[in-house]
């Protein structure tokens, strides 16, 4: 099993000299990094709330580190008819889409600059709602893939066409990521220096902590991230499973998988606004579920859901507790919901997963918040790694207890290692850009950016309502709810995530003042038309975001 792998020998585990970010009146003054050795114990399970002492590590001969990728071999001209030559591949770095031009090859950046946007990649305009139909393929344009001409490897004018397509495609990426706000992902990341990387099959195949036969592997990154996640939650290391997850969904569907494995006749409880991969997996999986109602915040109603508890009270409960909904940003109170279990008679009987996906890393960075901790009777915990962390790849980590895992696990002899994941075959590159993140930014980074997020959060919220729009943001969040703007091009121009009467931005690290500022300004001067001369009202969302938070002529005062 996994447990017998869990050696130094097989499992080279990462460390690292970083501390629980739980204690925030601490200074905080420490070098983040990841010791090699499987058995080495840190000092932050003894500290009291395991929170911040100073501690500095030195890197071993045997650290990962990260360094400049090398220079870019010189071109060579070839003698005519001269193939065309592409442009080199850019390096991964958050700010080329957050709008500063990369390298593109010579000529080509001033044809993409001045040739207009083909329809492929032209912002869509919609005239009213956007339809979606079941059953029927959608996609209105594509670029088509077609066979290269007889005489292409003498005239290069394929791989020009290519090259044209993939500049103008890169400048459209440039656009509409000035424009984002409606969802969850951070686009202000750096990792240039990984780009030497690209060039290799990286595939953590099976277990993290067992090594396949395939060798071009991360578990080594892998497992120091996972390490890293424990110890956030605190779990210890000889107690934990986990691995580095294709995305957040992904991380649900095997928390739940886990809790339908220890209680196989559970019956899974979610609040209304969960995310829908909670009741993808119920179908998944034929489990009953039953749905729980909310507050007007989002959290979970827990009269309601001891109400529920109560009619099935022979099954036992496996139940998903939201760390930020994905509409209102709400987290549900995990503390108030193990009392409901225990009271209802389901205790020792309930299995909890907690979808942190966004908020999962935000909350142990915000003074007086509840604490999301394995020391309590929780049975995992999954996060997304491309939404706050910041990853131009979708990634996600999954962390459970080591004593659920077993019945997951099985041997693989092809691979000459066992298996308790879902996808199998997993992007190796992932754990490495989570642990040069983790490495470069630290329990202080991630704090100051949360810090950051909050507030631009309140100024956004305060901003909207100071021009009259009904505007909600709850505690702990940095997802602004308002009313749903009228014009659906306006919605498609910023991105905006809607439901029903309601629309919301998210305020990421990568969202500026300077950008709020500038949909601040375009949303005011819209709804002048749209509600032009009390020919229309604005909507009464009362029932969304609460009276208080709802200015309608109906609850303005």
């Amino acid at each position: 099993g996994p447990s017998e792998a869990r050696t130094e020998d097989e499992g080279r585990r990462l460390g690292h000299g970083g501390v629980g970010p739980h204690d925030h009146d601490r200074p905080i003054n420490q070098s983040l990094f990841f010791s090699p050795m499987r058995g080495t114990r840190h000092s932050l399970l003894n500290q009291p709330n395991h929170f911040h002492p100073d501690l500095k590590s030195k890197p071993t001969q045997h650290s990962h580190r990260i360094s400049a990728p090398p220079p870019p071999p010189p071109i060579h001209t070839p003698t005519p008819p001269p193939p065309f030559q592409p442009p080199p591949t850019p390096a991964m770095t958050g700010t080329i889409a957050n709008g500063v031009a990369a390298p593109t090859a010579p000529g080509l950046r001033e044809k993409a600059a001045a040739a207009p946007l083909p329809e492929e990649l032209a912002p869509e305009v919609v005239e009213g709602e956007r339809e979606i139909v079941l059953g029927r393929n959608m996609h209105a344009s594509c670029f088509a893939v077609k066979e290269p001409d007889a005489d292409d490897e003498f005239t290069g004018e394929r791989e020009a066409t290519m090259a044209g397509v993939l500049a103008r495609y890169r400048r459209s990426l440039v656009e509409r990521t000035k424009h984002h706000l409606g969802y969850p992902y951070n686009l202000d990341f750096e990792y240039g220096a990984l780009s030497q990387l690209q060039h290799f099959s990286i595939n953590n195949l099976g277990d993290p902590f067992i090594e396949s036969n395939y060798g071009v592997h991360s578990r080594q990154f892998e497992v120091g991230v996972l390490d890293w996640f424990a110890r956030l939650w605190d779990l210890e290391k000889d107690e934990y499973w986990g691995y580095i997850t294709n995305c957040g969904t992904e991380g649900n569907l095997h928390g739940i998988l886990v809790g339908r494995e220890v209680f196989p006749d559970g019956i899974l409880y979610a609040s209304r606004d969960s995310h829908y991969s909670v009741f993808k997996a119920a179908r998944m999986y034929r489990m009953d579920c039953v749905k729980v109602d909310t507050l007007v915040s989002g959290e979970i109603d827990c009269a309601d859901f001891g109400r529920k508890l109560l009619e099935n009270k022979d099954k036992p409960a496996i139940i998903n507790v939201n760390i930020g909904t994905t509409v209102k940003g709400a987290v549900d109170d995990l503390d108030l919901v193990i009392e409901t279990l225990e009271k209802s008679g389901f205790k020792d009987r309930f299995y909890i997963h907690c979808d942190g996906a966004l908020f999962g890393l935000m909350m142990p960075f915000v003074k007086q918040a509840p604490r999301v901790s394995f020391k309590k009777p929780i049975g995992s915990v999954s996060v997304s790694g491309h939404k706050f962390v910041g990853c131009p790849m979708p990634c996600g980590v999954q962390i459970t207890r080591l004593n659920h895992i077993n019945a997951l696990s099985s041997n693989v002899e092809y691979l000459a290692s066992r298996d308790a994941t879902i996808m199998g075959s997993r992007n190796g590159h992932a754990p490495i850009f989570l642990w040069y993140t983790l490495n470069r930014k630290g329990y202080k980074g991630f704090q100051k950016e949360v810090q950051k997020c909050l507030r631009n959060a309140h100024y956004l919220k305060d901003r909207l309502k100071d021009a009259g729009i009904s505007a909600m943001l709850n505690e702990l969040s940095s997802t602004v709810v308002f009313e749903r703007p009228k014009d659906e091009e306006f919605v498609r121009r910023w991105q905006l995530a809607c439901e029903g009467s309601i629309s919301h931005v998210v305020v990421m690290p990568s969202v500026t003042v300077d950008k709020l500022d500038t949909f601040l300004n375009e949303l005011v001067e819209k709804r002048v038309t749209w509600y032009q001369e009390g020919k229309c009202q604005s909507p009464c969302i009362a029932a969304d975001v609460g009276q208080e938070n709802c200015l309608c002529t109906l609850h303005k005062t």
